[in-house]
């Protein structure tokens, strides 16, 4: 067994063990007269993870999941939906499992307010839901002004397509629709932002697509960071697959954007500027807005939590979890948001009965795809201390040297995660 397999299947059997502990509380119930009701704000992969994992721990709990979408479209496996390898419809979730089966009650709303100190949630209705316990998923805002020049309004010409769905079919009739030898320019964040690895799989995932569609174009990275997530692999791997299409430009090389120009498609950066046929920007960001207009946010935008369970610093009985929390080494992911809500579940279920909770392991995986049949990964496990930090040796990363059958493995275990965290997030 090679070294990265044997991290890998460690990560994975750390933090497998935390889960097996977890289903015990479904044996028992709170004991009170009346359900303790847990509200639920946001249903992505942390919110549904949390509300469907609340009422396995203990049926009696009164579980409310408020989202204004019908569909969940998934951010994992969008990036291939550019390239023409899935359909839009193929990675959008309904949530009705979570009611048919487990008794969470769906509310298709905005939440629009959260009063900590009443313990209640407001919807855009009017309508106000009070709790006993409240878990707040919201995901990312995405700062439009953290870049001079862009605005949401722009984004309409030069997508993000950070959040999936309508914007990750904008970008992807863009691609059609430049001509062979054309120029696209991806402009990553600064750290921290929602999935580290995204956009050097976005940038992977288009260059296939020119390859087979386009050959004579080029892509541009011009990156506020001086270095990325699983760098190596990906730079390898477009040296091999891509060769002379794709230039990379750190932040300490000029590469950060100054300012865009959105009705020439251009940017200006420290060593000039460069115009693009297609041009994606993913702006800085922050925690949902509705987690910062609560007051459960720090000064930098994002929500810092007990490492233990996810419980707000700012406010009593109310835990943020998934993107917008301060998760220590964890990034911010879909995997990493699940381990978290499981984690959360089972606080909150102790916490109602007035015992301790098991003791948190969290475990996060990214695969990515460079083409189809070319995957890489990065796995590791955490627990908390004064912040949550990754278990040495419980993770790793694909090997830098491992042969063609070795990579579509990966590719092909990528797939497995993917129906595998859609089925225990949603039910």
């Amino acid at each position: 067994m090679t070294d990265f397999n044997r991290r890998q299947l460690l990560g994975a059997g750390l933090a497998a063990s935390a889960t097996l502990t977890l289903p015990g509380f479904a044996a028992a119930q709170v004991n009170r007269n009346a359900p303790a009701r847990v509200v639920v704000v946001g249903g992505g992969f942390g919110g549904a993870t949390a509300a469907r994992y609340l009422k396995l721990f203990d049926p009696s709990l009164e579980v409310t999941l408020i989202d204004r979408d019908a569909l969940y479209t998934t951010c994992p496996f969008s990036n291939y939906v550019l390239a023409g390898v899935r359909s839009l419809d193929s990675i959008q979730h309904r949530r009705d499992p979570l009611q048919q089966r487990w008794g969470v009650k769906l509310v298709r709303a905005s939440a629009t307010a959260i009063d900590t100190g009443a313990k209640r949630v407001r919807l855009a209705d009017g309508a106000v839901l009070p709790y006993d316990k409240l878990v707040v998923a919201p995901g990312i805002e995405l700062n439009y002004g953290g870049v001079p020049g862009y605005s949401e309004k722009g984004a309409e010409r030069v997508p993000h397509a950070w959040k999936a769905g309508a914007q990750t079919a904008l970008l992807r009739r863009q691609l059609e629709a430049m001509p062979d030898g054309g120029t696209v320019i991806i402009a990553p964040p600064a750290n921290p932002f929602r999935c580290p690895p995204g956009p050097y799989e976005r940038v992977s995932m288009i260059a296939w697509y020119l390859k087979t569609k386009k050959p004579k174009s080029k892509i541009l990275i011009f990156d506020a960071k001086d270095a990325f997530s699983k760098q190596g692999l990906f730079q390898a791997a477009w040296e091999s697959e891509y060769p002379g299409m794709i230039t990379w430009v750190a932040g300490k090389d000029g590469g950060k954007v100054e300012e865009v120009d959105v009705a020439n498609l251009s940017i200006k950066a420290g060593f000039g500027t460069e115009k693009a046929n297609v041009l994606n920007l993913i702006p800085p960001q922050t925690a949902g807005k509705i987690a910062i207009d609560a007051g459960l946010a720090e000064s930098n935008g994002w929500c810092a939590v007990d490492p233990k369970n996810f419980a707000s610093r700012k406010a009593a009985d109310v835990h943020v979890l998934g993107d917008a929390s301060i998760a220590g080494a964890m990034p911010k992911s879909g995997s990493a948001a699940n381990s978290q809500a499981k984690v959360v579940a089972a606080a909150i279920v102790a916490s109602l009965r007035g015992q301790a909770a098991p003791p948190a392991v969290f475990h996060n995986t990214c695969y990515s795809l460079v083409s189809p049949d070319y995957g890489i990964s990065v796995t590791g496990t955490y627990r908390p201390g004064e912040t949550v930090a990754e278990v040495p040796n419980s993770g790793g990363v694909s090997p830098a040297r491992a042969d063609a059958a070795f990579r579509k493995q990966e590719a092909e275990h990528t797939l497995g995660w993917y129906a595998g965290i859609i089925a225990d997030s949603f039910g």
